[in-house]
């Protein structure tokens, strides 16, 4: 079992854009209706990015918030780091964007791609930071534009993904019996990396009329694999937190997981017995935001009460790559 680390998260924002895209879209367009839609993935409606909005502007009002919560400045950061598989360009990073907008300090700024589980792999990572001792705050990110990557001739696929980003500062804390990360777990297991992808996306494939005519530059997902194995992953994640801190379910407060589908989040809810609002849900105004998810939830739920000091809060998540992680946090 990983050692715990104290940390405290002092403030979390988000944003969404403001355009609203509801299944009656998808059904004026599409073979499909809002009751399959609503059957097979939970979600009313997503946000979707104007064109004036982009993932480092999101990521920005999402700081800007947090910083806001956590009563700081820009100057009082040490380091920022976006998690985000829709970057504002191939480079430099998102994270320096962002750096430049908040007119941060010239501090360290780079992001991080574990798709889904990228905000979890932030976290982690930004608590190893702050307990070295070189870094007394840390800026986490997950900030995404999927519709950027939406093919919405694809009914399988484009009716799932939204845009947003939310944002967290980390501090370290003086102890663990305070608020502290106590468990973490990270995964990957690259030979699944083609069930869900963009083909054309990187140098594998660079742009030409075959990748532009076959729509490679956009999401590619084999569901029903994608959905076994993030039923399996997710519950294999509670499972084994609660086996190795020797927590029972019912001493978790809430879990926030990824917002990937409400039949996945169902069916791992089930399996593990948990109850349905010991589970947070946003997934029916949001859709899938992939590593904006988790920190949008997280700051829903502090925002509106759902979350106080000394409750247990656990984060899991599975996405591509494939990678699945968690973290289970006292506040």
């Amino acid at each position: 079992m990983p050692e715990p680390l104290g940390v405290k998260i002092i403030g979390t924002g988000s944003a969404v854009p403001d355009q609203v895209l509801t299944n009656q879209y998808f059904v004026e367009r599409l073979d499909t209706t809002h009751e399959w839609i609503m059957e097979r993935t939970g979600i009313l409606e997503r946000r979707i990015a104007s064109d004036k909005e982009s993932t480092a502007s999101l990521a920005t009002a999402a700081a800007r918030k947090a910083l806001d919560d956590a009563h700081l400045t820009p100057a009082d950061l040490d380091a920022i780091l976006v998690a985000t598989i829709t970057p504002e360009y191939t480079f430099p990073s998102t994270a320096c964007c962002v750096q430049r907008d908040l007119e941060a300090p010239p501090i360290p700024a780079f992001d991080l791609s574990a798709a889904c589980s990228g905000f979890i792999y932030a976290l982690v990572m930004g608590s190893f930071l702050v307990q070295g001792g070189q870094f007394r705050r840390i800026l986490i990110i997950g900030a995404e534009t999927m519709s950027r990557i939406t093919d919405y001739e694809d009914r399988a696929t484009c009716i799932l993904f939204g845009d947003g980003a939310g944002a967290a500062v980390l501090e370290a804390a003086p102890d663990t019996s305070g608020p502290a990360l106590l468990h973490h777990q990270m995964h990957a297991e690259g030979k699944g990396a083609l069930m869900l992808c963009v083909p054309a996306s990187g140098m594998h494939l660079t742009p030409s009329h075959m990748t532009v005519n076959e729509r490679l530059h956009y999401i590619k997902m084999q569901g029903r694999e994608v959905y076994k194995l993030a039923v399996k992953r997710n519950f294999e994640l509670v499972d084994s937190v609660l086996k190795e801190t020797g927590l029972k379910s019912e001493d978790i407060t809430l879990v926030i997981p990824h917002q990937s589908n409400l039949r996945i989040i169902e069916s791992a809810r089930e399996r593990l017995g948990l109850p349905k609002e010991r589970v947070y849900v946003n997934i029916d105004r949001l859709g899938n935001t992939s590593a904006a998810s988790i920190p949008m939830g997280l700051d829903e739920c502090r925002r509106t009460g759902r979350i106080k000091s000394g409750d247990l809060v656990l984060l899991v998540a599975f996405g591509a790559g494939f990678t699945w992680a968690s973290a289970l946090l006292r506040l």
